[in-house]
């Protein structure tokens, strides 16, 4: 009898767990700065803080698990051979990385209009940094699910959902720290 190791047991393939693991660590050192900043001017940032817009952040919280779930049946679809059902929910959820795209895309503008910038207070310097880099996750995750969606191979689309898990943790994990903790 063979014995595996914890590695061998991941699905999918090795190197994209580095990367997801090598992305996670940035984005928790990126937290962990901002909450350590945010103890030199509790007061400040929770004033920052409130001149975010919630609503639309938790609107984007649903649309990134629902995408999720997805590109998880994608991969179910896929395995399947429900090819056409695979290609439709890989679409589907880069769909709604846009929508996501669009909501961030307003709450700047709407920050933008308000004179809000990185430059306002810490806490946006870290706000803008942190769902700025996300946002670029979000895009480029967008790509890659229209990518394997076209290539369906489906080793392919679990390297895709793989990348696009990651990209809904990391926001499962900002959310609540930038938007909510006071």
């Amino acid at each position: 009898m063979k014995q595996t190791s914890g590695i061998d047991a991941l699905p999918g393939e090795l190197l994209m767990w580095v990367l997801i693991f090598s992305e996670l660590l940035v984005f928790g050192v990126g937290l962990l700065a901002f909450m350590a900043v945010r103890l030199t001017d509790p007061s400040g940032f929770a004033e920052a803080q409130s001149a975010l817009y919630r609503t639309g952040a938790a609107l984007n919280t649903a649309v990134l698990v629902t995408s999720g779930f997805l590109a998880a049946k994608a991969l179910e679809y896929r395995r399947k051979d429900r090819r056409a059902q695979a290609r439709l929910s890989l679409v589907a959820a880069a769909a709604l990385g846009c929508v996501f795209l669009i909501v961030k895309g307003a709450e700047y503008a709407g920050k933008a209009a308000q004179g809000i910038s990185y430059e306002t207070h810490p806490f946006f310097m870290f706000y803008y940094l942190l769902t700025g880099f996300h946002a670029a996750h979000v895009l480029a995750g967008v790509m890659v699910l229209l990518l394997v969606a076209w290539r369906d191979e489906t080793g392919n689309i679990e390297a895709g959902a793989q990348f696009w898990h990651m990209v809904d943790l990391i926001w499962v994990l900002l959310f609540p720290v930038v938007y909510l903790l006071g």
